[in-house]
């Protein structure tokens, strides 16, 4: 078995001084060491696979250098790359990460873990807030910039905006809007996105995030005179939902609809053909959030953020048929 490296190892890598290294890698260097040493120090690190014992430090600095992710879920497909984003930058900084589930249906957020064990809470995408974390400093993200906490945020009215002027340049006047029936700030204003492009020829039914649920609403707009050229999801996997509904109404894809999603996880380019949708920079996002909490620890109020998707074009949008 190779021997673990440790802050020696970075040390002598790096070409400075072990205590350069503590510095550095416990997030002090601000003001303290160059920044081109910092970079040096970091890719050490990162090429030796050298990560901090948190456990001695933490004796030593009598602080736990935790943090609480809180998530609705340990399923969904975006909140991995949400904690590995984050992981990765509170690893940097000698900080661990706990990871805290609480579903959507769970009502306000409310800790169930030691608040004096944690330094910090990340929450994301959390229906009813997050309360009951007592003074701890707290960034949101996916949720509402009027909260009084720090967010950082996925664009998700450009992106809807976005997927509004793919249809509408392809053609589209009759739009289906396929929405999740969750009461969270993402979706409230991917719809909101959505009416705006088309105000007054807009048909909408809700449905939970599963593909049962969201072939029914599907069946309730495609099935009805007038019915809507594209179906416009608000995740890839209620598309998937609207996949079979067309299926079992014999429509093609994209010939007689035009199907689109909404965060481009694996699921996207599994279904045939394969799907229109907004990609999401889920790791990017743990990783700014991350970043702005540690900011707060240092005692400075970080902006907020909001981060585009980009638009990916494939094989599940086309020109309506003609009447």
């Amino acid at each position: 078995m190779s021997k673990r490296p440790t802050s020696r190892d970075v040390a002598r890598v790096a070409g400075v001084s072990q205590s350069t290294v503590s510095i550095v890698l416990a997030g002090k260097a601000e003001g303290r060491v160059k920044p081109e040493t910092r970079q040096a120090v970091h890719e050490a690190a990162r090429r030796l696979g050298y990560r901090p014992n948190l456990a001695a430090r933490n004796l030593r600095l009598g602080r736990t250098r935790t943090v609480l992710l809180v998530v609705p879920t340990l399923t969904g497909p975006v909140f991995g790359p949400i904690y590995a984003g984050a992981a990765e930058v509170a690893a940097d900084r000698g900080f661990g990460l706990i990871v805290h589930p609480w579903p959507d249906d769970a009502g306000p957020a409310r800790s169930q873990v030691d608040t004096q064990a944690i330094e910090g809470v990340l929450a994301s995408s959390i229906v009813g807030g997050v309360t009951d974390f007592g003074d701890l400093p707290v960034v949101l993200m996916d949720s509402d910039p009027a909260a009084p906490a720090p967010t950082i945020n996925f664009d998700v009215a450009g992106g809807m905006r976005a997927i509004a002027g793919h249809l509408a340049a392809l053609g589209h006047r009759r739009i289906g809007h396929v929405a999740a029936a969750v009461d969270a700030w993402t979706f409230r204003v991917r719809g909101e996105a959505l009416a705006d492009a088309f105000p007054g020829s807009l048909v909408r039914r809700t449905a939970a995030i599963d593909v049962a649920a969201a072939r029914q609403a599907a069946l309730a707009l495609l099935d009805r005179p007038g019915r809507p050229s594209a179906l416009v999801c608000d995740d890839d996997v209620i598309a998937a939902g609207a996949y079979k509904a067309a299926r079992a109404l014999g429509l093609d894809i994209p010939g007689d609809l035009s199907v689109t999603g909404f965060d481009d996880v694996l699921l996207a380019t599994a279904l045939e053909p394969e799907l229109t949708t907004i990609r999401l920079p889920a790791e990017h996002l743990g990783a700014a959030a991350m970043t702005a909490l540690l900011e707060l620890l240092g005692g400075r109020r970080p902006p907020g953020v909001s981060l585009p998707g980009e638009l990916i074009v494939r094989r599940s949008t086309a020109p309506p048929a003609s009447p």
